[in-house]
């Protein structure tokens, strides 16, 4: 009788040097890519960032301060 073990296939072998990520795509082609990104999104990195959210990101930036009574609620409860 025969076991039922599966077979390993051999690993895959690629061009790519072990270590190295490898997009499939040449210097050439990546800087290509980019000019045309740099180019589409040019105007919209042009226009800044409005007003309500640099004012949001400020509140968020400026600490919270808690009541002194929020942080006795809890004191001497066992949960």
């Amino acid at each position: 009788m025969k076991d039922n073990k599966p077979v390993k296939s051999p690993p895959m072998q690629t061009d790519a040097t072990p270590g190295k990520h490898n997009s499939g795509l040449n210097r050439e082609i990546q800087a290509k890519i980019g000019q045309q990104l740099r180019a589409m999104f040019d105007e919209v990195v042009q226009e800044g960032v409005p007003d309500r959210f640099t004012e949001l990101l400020r509140q968020l930036d400026t600490p919270v301060e808690k009541p002194a009574s929020d942080n006795t609620k809890d004191e001497g409860r066992s949960g």
